[in-house]
């Protein structure tokens, strides 16, 4: 039953008429934090990504994780063509032919989730914990007219139950929104593969940890704009003009276009030599992106921000090794002073045996810079278009803004399908006259005026069991230690205790 009713919604979303411009929404704060949802260990089982020319797990169309994409419309079902490759009665959704054609046919696509989320001391205060349950229902429908034309539509539902539910974030508590509906038009070139596609989408085309999808809210970030691209044997280059957008809670009608915020740039990419370090697949991405937001808060100041973002990215497999390297450069004005800001993230793993399932020893070394923000002359605050808070803090307790971090880890699978990953994080601020930030760009107040360097300790484990590749269940706990800036400013200790169960058409 809930099958077939997920399968009529995504049906008549995907023959919508797209003539009509999808509004969108900003995603925001929850009251209980979330974090995203680890990508570490990817696998591709059942589906296979959208073929391209340029390799497809670099295309810039976000992770895979347990044979589903974070973007629906970027797996590739087409396998289902033959009915003796189905597994059983829901593989026939994946591939729905339509006027007896192959080449016209419809995917659809949901999830089901059901999330539990404890908070003790929420902000890092003395205060009384908060508990919430929530819930995600997504439904998608990807039409395909031909190989030059396809359809997008995608609705979701979000809920939340329990203490303070209804203070929690749009991107929270919604009742029903469009959360993806677009336009796309692609066609072969040269060798190469060029399209444009356009309407509301999600974004994933840069590092994670600045472009981040939100998938730890019941409803994803989802931007508004065009975006092309233009991928050939060893090179790509994407251009994208995106507007952020505001949630409503209700209807499908309060979800609008934040003009006030736009996000634009090129990402490119380049696959390096496999012969490098004896046998690697490694992916070279230069990036320059302007995000424009016309309020914003930095100390006691609100104006408008044009920053620039120059950076580099490396990332991929080097052998035993995995990585994921990134810098970046930011400039720009905010109201009549200047930006001047730097970010770098260097996340490394290293897998102790031959095997894909082998334990893995890794660090992660983390740094944005700060200051100005209480001061004259220009600001050093670094930030993020969207940051993954999750990355640092499962309860969104840091930004990559003044800040400086040490993170080993270790991941082990004791037994088929079950993935274990616990880490000890260190936290500095960089500057010490400057202030410490939460993931969602507060500051911790007070912290500018005290002495000391030591933000915060941190221990997390997180434990994924993929029950089946339909089916996954996730749970994670953190504990976080406040240390000299933090209690000087009248801050305290923290415990996030999460889990959920995520079940995927």
């Amino acid at each position: 039953m809930v099958s077939r009713t997920l399968a009529r919604i995504a049906l008549l979303l995907a023959l919508t008429p797209i003539s009509a411009t999808p509004v969108l929404a900003q995603a925001k704060d929850s009251v209980v934090a979330t974090a995203t949802p680890d990508t570490a260990a990817q696998t591709t089982t059942r589906a296979t990504p959208i073929a391209t020319v340029y390799p497809a797990e670099a295309a810039g169309d976000g992770a895979v994780s347990a044979g589903y994409a974070i973007a629906r419309w970027a797996e590739n079902w087409t396998r289902y063509r033959d009915p003796a490759l189905r597994d059983d009665p829901l593989d026939r959704l994946k591939f729905i032919p339509i006027a007896g054609r192959d080449d016209v046919y419809l995917t659809l696509s949901g999830e089901i989730r059901g999330r539990v989320d404890t908070v003790t001391n929420p902000g890092a205060r003395d205060a009384e914990k908060i508990r919430q349950r929530e819930l995600r229902l997504f439904a998608g429908g990807d039409l395909h007219l031909g190989s030059h034309v396809r359809l997008y539509g995608e609705l979701a539902h979000g809920g939340v139950a329990g203490d303070r539910a209804t203070q929690a974030g749009a991107n929270m508590r919604n009742t029903l929104i469009v959360q993806q509906a677009f336009a796309e038009v692609s066609t072969a070139l040269d060798g190469g593969d060029v399209g444009v596609r356009y309407g509301r989408q999600i974004f994933a085309d840069g590092p994670g940890v600045l472009v981040s999808q939100g998938d730890a809210g019941n409803i994803q970030v989802v931007l508004n704009g065009a975006r092309g691209w233009a991928h050939f044997h060893a090179v790509r280059a994407d251009v994208f003009d995106l507007r952020f957008t505001r949630y409503g809670t209700g209807g499908t009608g309060d979800d609008r276009v934040d003009h006030a915020r736009r996000f634009s740039g090129v990402t490119t990419g380049i696959v390096l030599p496999q012969s490098w370090f004896g046998g690697s697949k490694l992916y070279l991405e230069p990036f320059a992106w302007r995000l424009r937001r016309d309020a914003v808060t930095f100390g006691s100041d609100t104006a408008r921000e044009a920053r620039r973002f120059y950076g580099l990215r490396l990332w991929g497999d080097a052998g035993r090794v995995t990585l994921d390297w990134s810098a970046n450069r930011q400039s720009g004005r905010f109201g009549p002073r200047a930006i001047d800001a730097w970010q770098v993230f260097a996340a490394q793993t290293v897998r102790l045996g031959d095997a894909g399932t082998s334990p893995r020893i890794g660090l992660h070394v983390d740094y944005g810079s700060g200051g100005g923000a209480y001061r004259n002359g220009s600001l050093h605050n670094a930030a993020a278009p969207v940051l993954d808070g999750g990355y640092f803090s499962y309860q969104d307790a840091f930004s990559p803004t003044n800040f400086v971090a040490v993170a080993p880890n270790f991941t082990l699978s004791p037994i088929t399908r079950l993935r274990l990953t616990v880490e000890a994080q260190r936290v500095w601020r960089a500057k010490v006259d400057a202030a410490v930030y939460a993931a969602s760009g507060r500051a911790y107040a007070g912290t500018q005026s005290v002495r000391g360097t030591h933000v915060a300790d941190v221990a997390r484990a997180q434990l994924v069991w993929s029950v089946a590749p339909r089916v996954s269940i996730t749970g994670r706990y953190e504990h976080l230690i406040a240390r000299s800036v933090l209690t000087r400013s009248g801050f305290d200790n923290s415990d996030c205790l999460s889990g959920w169960i995520s079940m995927k058409l």
